[in-house]
């Protein structure tokens, strides 16, 4: 691989001349810069962006940590900031902490040293913060964030969302509703929950803590806390509606109603969270709680890239709401005979 000294041995220049020419630091004479991208263009030559980024302290790179790269929304959300990223100029490096504290904390060491611009960050540990109870690069949260953070963060009014699908049941008349929410004691998760049970309550329907379960947002997660809630039971004990907190879940219970020959939505509808792509394609098409990915991943790239220009800006926080996107797994509850 070429190096300046070749470029500037084979132009018969000093390096420092050639460096001059490639980043139009200094005036250079018409015929020294026409020798030095003739042999530029000779010998192939790629400047080394680490040591541009040593002298300008600009890498033109974003950090991306987000829990779970295999869960759809987070991938969804990880294509939009690249694309607000990249027509920004920057690139944005990857990463994914399969929610393991440990991994993250890795994974922030690794992007600070590699001197990224900026870092998005789906999830926090109070322990990645240094004793002022910052980052040392500018960040902006996204999803999740300790409430007692004065940090960045752009994320989903989750009670709203957890209120418009409790609404939508009361509205079909269900009158045995469940619950699958994502693991015990996750924030956002919580509020979906709270915001699903408060609409109920106010509709007169309550959620009953047997009808409660969690699991961890995966498909099987769903599959099998649903075969939990419907399995072995008569049809008058069973739930006639399941919200659950995130779409990969409801698509478990749409696998496990199909196994146990339920019919969704005659004797089943199921409400989902967040709206991915594959929710429309499975069967019944899923209806569910969609959340804005292309605002949300564009509104935390401009955040970041604002904090960057001015790290001196108050911090903010702005929240997204919701819609319910109906289709096919929910319906008027059918009249037991």
């Amino acid at each position: 691989m070429a190096t300046i000294k070749d470029v500037a041995r084979l132009a018969g220049v000093s390096y420092t001349t050639v460096s001059h020419v490639l980043n139009q630091t200094r005036p250079v004479s018409s015929d020294a810069r026409e020798r030095v991208l003739a042999a530029v263009k000779e010998l192939d030559y790629v400047p080394s962006a680490l040591a541009r980024s040593l002298r300008s302290k600009v890498t033109g790179s974003i950090g991306l940590i987000i829990p779970n790269n295999t869960n759809p929304y987070f991938s969804e959300l990880a294509r939009g900031i690249e694309d607000h990223c990249y027509g920004a100029g920057y690139s944005v490096i990857l990463c994914n902490s399969d929610d393991d504290p440990d991994k993250q904390r890795d994974y922030l060491q690794v992007l600070q040293t590699k001197r990224c611009d900026g870092l998005i960050i789906a999830t926090l540990n109070q322990a990645d913060l240094n004793p002022t109870g910052k980052l040392d690069i500018p960040t902006v949260l996204l999803d999740r964030a300790p409430k007692e953070l004065d940090i960045d963060l752009v994320s989903t009014d989750n009670a709203l969302g957890g209120s418009l699908a409790a609404s939508h049941l009361l509205e079909l008349q269900c009158r045995h509703v469940a619950c699958i929410a994502g693991p015990d004691g996750l924030e956002l998760s919580d509020e979906r929950v709270e915001g699903f049970r408060r609409t109920l309550q106010s509709g007169g329907l309550a959620l009953a803590d047997s009808d409660l379960l969690h699991a961890d947002f995966s498909g099987i997660g769903g599959y099998q806390a649903a075969m939990q809630l419907l399995q072995g039971r008569q049809r008058s004990a069973r739930p006639d509606a399941i919200f659950c907190c995130n779409d990969m879940m409801a698509i478990g219970v749409l696998r496990a109603a199909g196994e146990l020959q339920i019919d969704v939505p005659g004797e089943l509808s199921v409400v989902g969270f967040d709206d991915i792509e594959l929710a429309q394609f499975v069967h019944p098409p899923l209806t569910t709680v969609a959340q804005n990915t292309r605002k949300l991943g564009n509104l935390t790239a401009q955040f970041l890239l604002e904090r960057i220009a001015d790290p001196a800006l108050p911090a903010r926080r702005e929240t997204v709401a919701p819609q319910l996107q109906l289709r096919g797994s929910t319906a008027p509850r059918r009249k037991t005979p």
